[in-house]
C-alpha cells in the first residue's frame, strides 16, 4: 500500500482524533491534555518523546531503518496545538465543551494530521536519517515556536530543513498555496494610552478632550498605510480595542487604543513602526494630550527558503493528485503566524492547503462557526509523509 492508501484507511480513526481535540481546546502554554494524548499515541508506536519545550511542547524522535547515504539527515515535521480565546457557535456533536475556548483556527486538525503521518511513517520506518515531530504550543500570539527554540529546540534536535502546513477556507479542497519567499506577513501589536485632562460635557474648553484627539490619533495613523508607504508595497494599521470614559456627560481623562501592524518587508516595518510613534506623539502633542505607546514586535514574515519550497510544491502535488491545484505565484497574505521564527533559523516551507468543500469548511478561521473539514487530514498528513519520503528517501 502506498502512503496515502494507508492514510485513507486511517481517515475514520484520525477524524475521532480530531474531533477529541476539538471537543476539548486548550490555550496557549495549558494545552496539558492534547499534549498528554499526543505523547502517549507517539510512544504507543515506539517513538521516543520529549517533553517540556515551550512549557507544554513536545518532539517525537522517529529514526528511520534504511541505511543509505542521507543516513545523518535530520528534518523538522511541525503541527501547532493551541486553541483561541472564544465562544464556539456550533452545535454539532464535538463542538466545544470548554466555554469561552474554541479551535478556531484548524490546530485540532493539524496536530491530527502529523500523528497520521507519525502512526504510518513508524510502521515501516522506511526512510533514511530522522524525522522530528515538532507539537507546538501556544501559536495564537503566545510565540509559541520561539519558545521552543528559547528552550534549545534546534540545538537538542537539529534539522537540515523543516515544514509547516495550514488549513485555509478560503481555497478550495484540493487547492495548495505553495509560496518562495515571503508568505506570511509579519505582526505586531500595539497599545497606546491618551492623557488629557477630565472635564464636564457642558464644559468640554475646561479640559483636553481625549475622545477627540483619539479620532484625530486614528486618521493620522491610517493615513500611513494610504500616503506614507509605497502603494505597491503591503502595510496594514488595525485599530481592534478603544477604551475610555466612565460616564455619558464626562470627558474622560484618557483613551486607550490596542491594534496591529502587518507588514511583508522588513524595510517597511521598520518604516511603519518610525511613522506610527511620529503621528501619535506629535497629533497628541498638537492638541495639549501625551501619548504612552508600547509597541511590541510579535512575529516576524514567514519567509520560504527556495529550495525547500520547490520540494514542498512536489510533495504537495502528489499528495493533491493529479485533479489537484498548486499556486506558486499566489500573494501573500497579512496573516501572521510564529513558524516563521523557525524559518528564520532552518531552511524549510510552510504552505496552506485548502479545505473548502461546498458549505463545509468554508468558513473562515477565527470565527465563532469555524470547523476544519476532516476531509483534508489524510491529504495533509500524506503531504507531511510525502515530505520524509522526500528529504529522507
Amino acid at each position: 500500500m502506498t502512503l496515502r492508501d494507508r492514510l485513507d484507511a486511517l481517515h475514520p480513526e484520525m477524524t475521532a482524533w480530531r474531533r477529541d481535540f476539538h471537543a476539548h481546546p486548550e490555550l496557549g502554554f495549558e494545552e496539558t491534555r492534547t499534549s498528554a494524548i499526543v505523547a502517549s499515541m507517539l510512544e504507543s508506536w515506539g517513538i521516543e518523546v520529549h517533553r517540556g519545550l515551550g512549557k507544554t511542547g513536545l518532539v517525537g524522535v522517529l529514526r528511520g531503518k534504511r541505511d543509505a547515504a542521507g543516513a545523518n539527515r535530520a528534518i523538522g515535521l511541525r503541527a501547532d496545538m493551541d486553541a483561541l480565546p472564544m465562544q464556539e457557535a456550533n452545535s454539532f456533536a464535538h463542538s466545544s465543551q470548554n466555554p469561552g475556548r474554541m479551535h478556531a483556527c484548524g490546530h485540532d486538525g493539524h496536530t491530527t494530521m502529523l500523528l497520521g503521518a507519525a502512526k504510518v511513517l513508524a510502521e515501516t520506518r522506511d526512510f533514511s536519517g530522522t524525522v522530528y515531530l515538532i507539537f507546538q504550543p501556544a501559536e495564537e500570539g503566545l510565540a509559541g515556536a520561539k519558545a521552543m527554540l528559547d528552550d534549545g529546540l534546534f540545538e537538542r534536535f537539529p534539522c537540515d530543513a523543516i515544514y509547516g502546513i495550514h488549513n485555509e477556507p478560503l481555497l478550495p479542497l484540493g487547492t495548495a498555496k505553495v509560496l518562495t519567499g515571503t508568505a506570511l506577513a509579519a505582526i505586531d501589536y500595539f497599545q497606546v494610552t491618551l492623557r488629557g485632562r477630565a472635564a464636564h460635557g457642558a464644559q468640554p474648553h475646561n479640559g483636553i478632550d481625549t475622545v477627540s484627539v483619539a479620532a484625530q490619533v486614528i486618521n493620522a495613523l491610517q493615513a500611513i498605510p494610504s500616503r506614507h508607504v509605497d502603494a505597491l508595497e503591503s502595510a496594514i494599521i488595525s485599530i481592534g480595542q478603544i477604551h475610555g470614559g466612565t460616564s455619558d456627560i464626562i470627558i474622560p481623562e484618557t483613551i486607550e487604543l490596542r491594534g496591529s501592524v502587518r507588514t511583508l518587508k522588513p524595510e517597511v516595518r521598520d518604516r511603519v513602526e518610525e511613522l506610527f510613534h511620529r503621528a501619535v506623539r506629535l497629533t497628541a502633542e498638537a492638541q495639549g494630550a501625551t501619548a504612552e505607546i508600547v509597541y511590541r514586535r510579535a512575529y516576524p514574515p514567514t519567509i520560504n527558503t527556495p529550495a525547500e519550497t520547490d520540494r514542498a510544491a512536489i510533495v504537495a502535488a502528489e499528495a493533491l493528485g493529479p485533479n489537484g491545484t498548486i499556486l506558486r505565484d499566489a500573494p501573500p497574505i497579512l496573516a501572521g503566524e510564529d513558524f516563521a521564527f523557525m524559518l528564520e533559523k532552518c531552511p524549510g516551507a510552510y504552505i496552506l492547503m485548502g479545505q473548502s468543500q461546498g458549505g463545509i469548511g468554508a468558513v473562515p478561521v477565527h470565527n465563532s462557526g469555524y470547523d476544519f473539514n476532516d476531509a483534508l487530514l489524510p491529504i495533509g498528513a500524506s503531504y507531511l509523509a510525502g515530505m520524509v519520503k522526500q528529504e529522507l528517501g
